[in-house]
């Protein structure tokens, strides 16, 4: 094997001990770092962490059709069971009661949300709008008054969350075509089958807030 000339020792050796020195070094100034970080790591992990609520019920207040409704719910409540069960606006259907039909439909600040899938204690101060809030100062939204002349009501259950998700369409883009119309609706079941009727209706809804506008 090679030799270190000047000091007569292995090279592979020498090397080998250099660099556990210097890995030692290393590893005994990372230590010290740590140790001085560690509580600050350990008190931002705890400031990320979420505050725990349950299993006993909680207070929380509901903003819909805009009123506050002071509550205590359980945790496990979701908001369509919370609009129908402790405020009594029962315009919200519960269909499947999985996301699946969108009967359930209401708006979260404007947005189209299917209230089943959500836990009121979700909702925090956002704005919660139902059915029985679409019409203004006794005047129905251009939506519903669409969907009577239009006939786009039959049993009537899958009606208030087509009415939601249409009407946020046309709030959203009054200019809307049949194919975003067909989008917007396209979770929601109806076993009458007044789809045709809705998408009819829909678009005469956005002609009428186009001129509005």
């Amino acid at each position: 094997m090679a030799r270190d000339r000047q000091h007569g020792g292995d090279v592979s050796q020498a090397i080998s001990r250099r660099s556990f020195l210097r890995g030692s070094g290393v590893g005994a100034a990372s230590t010290v770092m740590l140790d001085q970080t560690l509580p600050q790591l350990l008190a931002q992990a705890q400031a990320a962490e979420p505050s725990t609520v349950g299993p006993q019920s909680v207070p929380v207040t509901l903003f819909v059709n805009g009123s506050p409704y002071p509550l205590l719910v359980e945790t496990g409540t979701t908001l369509a069971e919370a609009l129908r069960d402790l405020i009594g606006l029962t315009g919200t259907k519960v269909g499947c009661n999985r996301g699946a039909c969108s009967a359930c439909t209401v708006w979260i600040d404007g947005a189209p949300v299917a209230s089943c899938m959500m836990l009121a204690i979700d909702v925090g101060e956002r704005a919660v709008t139902t059915i029985e809030g679409l019409a203004q100062n006794d005047e129905l939204h251009p939506v519903q008054a669409a969907f009577i002349a239009h006939d786009a009501v039959q049993c009537g259950y899958c009606t208030p969350g087509l009415v939601m998700a249409a009407a946020a369409l046309v709030e959203k883009n009054p200019h809307s075509t049949a194919a975003e119309v067909k989008a917007a609706i396209s979770g929601h079941l109806c076993r009458c089958g007044t789809i045709p009727h809705v998408i009819e209706a829909t678009l005469d809804a956005a002609r009428v807030r186009a001129s509005r506008s």
